[in-house]
C-alpha cells in the first residue's frame, strides 16, 4: 500500500520532469537548427522533433488526470465550502458524506464508460494480438498524427485516472 500512497506524486513528477526535459530540448533543436553552421545545421534540420508537442500534449493530459485524483486524496481539490462550514457539524457530515459518494459514483461511472471506449477504440485488438486470439475482423483503431501510437494508448488515461480518483474518493470516505 505504501507505493500506491505516493503513486500519484511519482507520476505527476516524473511526467513534469520528462515533458519539461522534452520541451527544452525541444526548443534547442529550433533555435540551434537556425544557425548557419554548415554540416552542424544539416545535420540538427535532419533530426525530426515533430512529435515532441504531440507527446507533451498526451503528458499534460495524464498529469491532470492523476493530478485530480492526488487532489481529492490530499484535500486540495477546488470545491465550494463556505456553506457547508456553515451547516451545524451533524448536516455538514452528511453532506460531506454525501458529496464524496457522488465524486465516487461520478468518477466510477467515467471509468467503466472511459474503459469501454479505449476497448472499443483498439485495445481490444491490440489484447487479442498479444495473447494469439484471431483478431482478423476486428478494428485496429485509429494512431496519433505524430508519434503513429494507438489512440487508444492516449485515451488510456481516462479509466486508469477515474478509477483512481474513485478508489481515491472511496479512501477519504473511509477515513472519514
Amino acid at each position: 500500500m505504501r507505493i500506491l500512497d505516493h503513486l500519484e506524486e511519482w507520476l505527476i513528477g516524473l511526467l513534469m520532469g520528462a515533458a519539461t526535459i522534452l520541451i527544452v530540448i525541444a526548443v534547442l533543436h529550433r533555435f540551434a537548427s537556425g544557425w548557419p553552421l554548415g554540416s552542424v545545421q544539416d545535420w540538427l534540420i535532419s533530426i525530426n522533433m515533430s512529435w515532441a508537442q504531440e507527446l507533451c500534449i498526451y503528458m499534460f493530459v495524464w498529469m491532470a488526470k492523476f493530478g485530480a485524483a492526488y487532489g481529492v486524496r490530499t484535500g486540495i481539490h477546488v470545491g465550494v465550502d463556505v456553506l457547508i462550514n456553515r451547516l451545524d457539524p451533524k448536516y455538514r457530515r452528511v453532506c460531506i458524506i454525501f458529496s464524496l459518494l457522488c465524486g465516487a459514483l461520478f468518477t466510477g461511472i467515467i471509468a467503466i464508460l472511459g474503459a469501454r471506449f479505449v476497448w472499443e477504440n483498439g485495445m481490444h485488438y491490440a489484447v487479442f494480438n498479444v495473447l494469439h486470439i484471431p483478431a482478423e475482423d476486428l478494428y485496429e483503431g485509429p494512431t496519433t498524427p505524430d508519434l503513429e501510437w494507438p489512440t487508444w494508448v492516449v485515451y488510456l488515461a481516462i479509466p486508469l485516472g477515474s478509477s483512481l480518483m474513485c478508489f481515491r474518493f472511496l479512501q477519504v470516505l473511509w477515513s472519514f
